[in-house]
C-alpha cells in the first residue's frame, strides 16, 4: 500500500528527537530539519542517548541501533524536504508559528508527498486549510516520550483522503506504535481528558487544599499513576499545557476548561517546568524541591 520510504520532521525538539528514533528504527531514511543549526547538532547525541538506554535494556541489539542512528540526517535547509514522502511537523504548539511553516512548505513538497502534524490540541481541518495540500494533510499525535509510549492517535481532517489515512496507519504500525483513530475535536481524546486532571490538580494547589507534594503523592498512590499530574505539567511544559488548555476552553466554550489563573502566573513568570529549570518544582536540585 505505502511507498514511504524517506520521512521529513520538522523541529528538533524532543518530539522530534522521538519520531526520528521510532522512524529509523523502523527501517525508514529520515532527515530532520530546524532553523536552529545548534539544536540540529545537538541531535545525533540526543539519538545516541534515547538508544543507549533501549540497549542496556535489551530492547535492541548495538548493532541495530548503530544502523538506525545511520539512517538520520540533519539540514538546516527547507529544500532538504522536497523528496520527502510523508513530512511531519513537530514545531512550537502555537497556530501562527505552523501556519507560517506551512506556507514556506509550498514549492518544496512534491505533490505525492504527505503532511502530517503532531499538534497536541489545534484543529487539523484549520491547519489543512493553510497547507497546498489538504486532501494529503491529517494529524499524527505522538505521546511524549516518543520511544517509550505506544499510542499514536490518528486524526484526519475534514478534506483528509481515505487512502492517506491508511498509509498513515501502516507507517504509525511498522514504528512499533499502536494507532486510534479520533475525530477533529480540540485537544482531540487523550488531551481532552488529561488536561482537565491536570488543570484541576493545579486548582488544587491554588486553592490551598494541597501543596505541590501531596497532591502529586496522593494521585500516585491514590489513582496509581507513574508521575503525579504537578510533575507530569512540568514534563509536558507549563507553556505547552496553557495552550492546549485555551485550545480547550475557546475551542469547546465550557468553563469547566478554563486555565487555573496559578498556571497562567507560572507561565508569565518564566516558570515552564523541566525546560526552563523552574515550574511546579525546582530542577536545579536533585532531587527536585517542590516550590510551593
Amino acid at each position: 500500500m505505502s511507498d514511504i520510504r524517506l520521512i521529513g520532521i520538522v523541529g528538533a525538539g524532543p518530539m522530534g528527537v522521538g519520531i526520528a528514533h521510532v522512524g529509523a528504527r523502523a527501517g525508514y531514511d529520515v532527515v530532520v530539519h530546524d532553523i536552529d543549526a545548534a539544536r540540529l547538532a545537538t541531535l545525533p547525541a540526543a539519538l545516541g542517548t534515547t538508544f543507549s538506554r533501549q540497549i542496556k535494556r535489551g530492547a535492541i541489539p548495538d548493532g541495530d541501533a548503530r544502523a538506525a542512528i545511520a539512517r538520520v540526517r540533519t539540514s538546516a535547509d527547507i529544500q532538504s524536504l522536497g523528496n520527502c514522502d510523508l513530512v511531519i511537523e513537530s514545531v512550537y504548539e502555537d497556530e501562527e508559528i505552523k501556519r507560517a511553516l506551512y506556507a514556506s512548505l509550498k514549492g518544496v513538497l512534491k505533490p505525492s508527498a504527505i503532511l502530517a502534524t503532531d499538534t497536541s490540541s489545534i484543529s487539523i481541518t484549520r491547519l489543512a486549510a493553510a497547507t497546498d495540500r489538504a486532501p494529503r494533510f491529517l494529524g499524527l499525535h505522538f505521546m511524549n516520550p516518543v520511544p517509550m509510549m505506544e499510542l499514536v492517535e490518528i486524526i484526519p481532517g475534514i478534506a483528509t483522503t481515505p487512502d492517506v489515512v491508511a498509509i498513515a496507519t501502516e507507517v504509525v504500525r511498522r514504528m512499533g506504535k499502536t494507532p486510534v483513530a479520533a475525530q477533529d475535536f480540540p485537544a482531540f481524546m487523550v488531551n481532552r481528558i488529561l488536561a482537565p486532571m491536570i488543570n484541576e490538580a493545579i486548582y488544587v494547589l491554588y486553592e490551598g487544599v494541597g501543596t505541590v507534594e501531596s497532591i502529586d503523592t496522593a494521585c500516585k498512590l491514590g489513582l496509581h499513576h507513574p508521575m503525579g499530574p504537578l510533575a507530569l505539567a512540568d514534563f509536558i511544559g507549563l507553556d505547552i499545557f496553557l495552550s492546549i488548555m485555551k485550545v480547550l476552553h475557546e475551542g469547546l466554550h465550557d468553563q469547566k476548561y478554563r486555565p487555573c489563573p496559578l498556571l497562567i502566573k507560572y507561565v508569565e513568570a518564566g516558570w515552564l517546568g523541566r525546560k526552563s529549570g523552574r515550574g511546579f518544582y525546582d530542577y536545579s536540585v536533585d532531587p527536585p524541591k517542590p516550590t510551593r
